[in-house]
């Protein structure tokens, strides 16, 4: 299943609605990349699967800082 390692975030329940207001149940997948992401502190590389948000938030404060918030200890992945 689709879920990011760090914040645990996978597919959602909603609704598909038609034009006649008929709901039908569906799943409202995350998007979930495997990506090789380099931490300066540990001077190595981590192999993680997370979402495209994710990455965006990674990009601007940082693995270790991210993963702090999440309680992940990246050291251990």
């Amino acid at each position: 299943m689709a879920k990011s390692e760090i914040t645990g975030k996978r597919r959602m329940k909603g609704n598909h609605v038609s034009h006649s207001n008929i709901k039908t149940k569906r799943w409202q997948n995350v998007n979930v990349q495997e990506r090789r992401l380099w931490v300066p502190e540990l001077g190595k590389f981590i192999r993680l699967n997370i979402t495209t948000r994710d990455l965006r938030t990674i990009d601007k404060k940082g693995l270790l800082a991210y993963a702090k918030e999440y309680g992940v200890d990246v050291a251990k992945l």
